[in-house]
C-alpha cells in the first residue's frame, strides 16, 4: 500500500526559527515573520497541491486563526487539496458540526477531512469555558462523534448520554462522501475512543519502536470492535540533497533558540495534562545542551523541536535518501498516512516535494501521479 503525504498549514505565522507563537497562547520570542495572511497561507496551500500532497492539516486553539474559516477561504485558491481541518469537540455542538463539515463537503467537491482535538491544555480548554478534566473531556468526545456520525446518517437522530444529548437531530442533507475522521490521544481514556471513531489514528513522531507499541494497543482494541482504522504520524521534515545540509539547517534552528525561552517553554508544557505532550518532552527532556546530535533520538530522528513547540516535537532530518529510509521504516510498521511540516513552510514544502516524494515514488511507496485524486462526479465539476 503507498502512503498518503499531507503538508501542514500555518495559521499561527511562519517563519525561519521554531520561535513564534507558542500554542497556549503566551508568546516566547518575536512575533511570526510571515502573518498568516489570506495571500501567504494560499501560497503555501497552492504550493502543499502543487508538489502532490494530498492535503493539509491546520492548527486549532486561541493561537492561531480558525480552521474552519482559513480553510473555507482557501478553497477557490486550489482545485484537489483536502483539508484536514482540527477542532474541538467540547467548544461546539455536535449537530453543528455535522451541518458545518456537510455543507463543507458540498461547497468543497468533497475536499474535507477532520481531525478531532479533545484537548490536553486544561488553561486553554477553559478560555473556551470547558471544565471538564481530562478522562471527561474523551468520555465527551466518544459521545460527540457517536452523535455526528448519527447525524450524518440522514435520518431524525436522538442521543441520551452523560455530557451531551440530542433529540431528533438533522441535516439538509448527509456529506458525501462522508470524511474521515482523524483522532489522537495517548492516553488510557483516548485509546479506547479512537478505536471506536477514528478512520485514521494520527500520532506524533515518537521512535518507530515506540509508534509500533501504540499502533498495537489501537489495532487490538479496534479489531475488538470489527473495526481496521489506518494509522498516521505527525512529523516536522529538515531534508536536504546531503545529510550534512540537513543537519547544518537543524543547527540553525538549535542556535536560534535562547536557554530562556526554552525553559519557559518546558513549564508551560509541563503543565499540560495530555500524556502525548509528556511523551514528546520526555524525548529531550528540555536538554539544549544536548547539541543537534545530542537530541537524534533515533536515526535522523530529531527532538530539538519540541524544546520550545507543543504538540509534534520531532522531525526527520537528514538527505533526501535517508528522510525516506525513515518514512519506509514507519510505512512497515502500518503508517499509511504522514503529516508534515517545516520552517519557513513554504520553503520546506519544496524542498521535501522535490526531493524525498521522487524517492518515495522511486521505491513503490507512492502513487507516481501528485496528489489522491477526487471522486469523478466532482474532478468533471472543476
Amino acid at each position: 500500500m503507498s502512503v498518503r503525504l499531507h503538508w501542514f498549514l500555518p495559521t499561527t505565522g511562519d517563519g525561519r526559527t521554531i520561535v513564534e507563537r507558542f500554542h497556549a497562547n503566551r508568546s516566547l520570542g518575536p512575533s511570526a515573520q510571515r502573518q498568516p495572511s489570506i495571500d501567504y497561507l494560499a501560497q503555501v496551500a497552492r504550493a502543499a497541491e502543487h508538489l502532490g500532497f494530498d492535503g493539509v492539516l491546520t492548527p486549532t486553539g486561541t493561537w492561531c486563526e480558525d480552521a474552519w474559516l482559513s480553510t473555507a477561504a482557501l478553497l477557490r485558491e486550489t482545485r484537489r487539496l483536502r483539508f484536514l481541518v482540527a477542532f474541538r469537540p467540547g467548544v461546539i455542538s455536535p449537530t453543528l458540526a455535522a451541518q458545518m463539515a456537510s455543507t463543507y463537503q458540498r461547497l468543497s467537491g468533497g475536499r474535507l477531512l477532520l481531525n478531532v482535538v479533545t484537548g490536553g491544555d486544561a488553561v486553554e480548554q477553559r478560555r473556551f469555558g470547558d471544565w471538564h478534566d481530562h478522562d471527561a473531556r474523551y468520555a465527551r468526545t466518544d459521545e460527540f462523534l457517536s452523535i455526528v456520525r448519527g447525524v450524518w446518517r440522514g435520518e431524525p437522530f436522538d442521543f441520551d448520554g452523560e455530557h451531551l444529548k440530542v433529540e431528533g437531530a438533522t441535516l439538509l442533507a448527509p456529506p458525501d462522501p462522508v470524511p474521515s475522521v482523524y483522532f489522537g490521544g495517548s492516553s488510557a481514556a483516548a485509546l479506547p475512543v479512537a478505536a471506536k471513531h477514528a478512520d485514521v489514528y494520527l500520532t506524533w513522531g515518537e521512535p518507530p519502536a515506540q509508534v509500533a507499541e501504540k499502533i498495537g494497543k489501537v489495532r487490538e482494541l479496534a479489531a475488538r470492535l470489527g473495526r481496521e482504522p489506518r494509522f498516521g504520524v505527525r512529523l516536522h521534515t529538515i531534508s536536504r540533497d546531503t545529510s550534512a545540509e540537513a543537519w547544518a539547517e537543524a543547527q540553525k534552528l538549535l542556535d536560534a533558540l535562547d536557554p530562556q525561552q526554552v525553559a519557559k517553554a518546558q513549564e508551560q508544557l509541563a503543565a499540560s495534562e495530555s500524556v502525548g505532550q509528556r511523551r514528546m518532552v520526555a524525548l529531550h527532556n528540555g536538554n539544549l545542551d544536548a547539541g543537534v546530535r545530542g537530541l537524534e533520538i533515533h536515526p535522523n530522528l530529531w527532538a530539538g523541536v519540541g524544546l520550545v513547540r507543543g504538540g509534534a516535537g520531532t522531525a526527520l532530518v537528514g538527505s533526501h535518501a535517508e528522510v525516506a529510509d525513515l518514512i519506509e521504516e514507519y510505512h512497515s510498521l502500518g503508517v499509511d498516512e504522514f503529516v508534515l511540516s517545516g520552517y519557513p513552510h513554504l520553503e520546506e514544502a519544496y524542498w521535501f516535494g522535490e526531493g524525498v516524494r521522487p524517492e518515495l515514488a522511486r521505491r513503490g511507496l507512492l502513487d507516481d501521479r501528485p496528489g489522491t485524486p477526487l471522486p469523478d462526479r466532482f474532478v468533471a465539476a472543476l
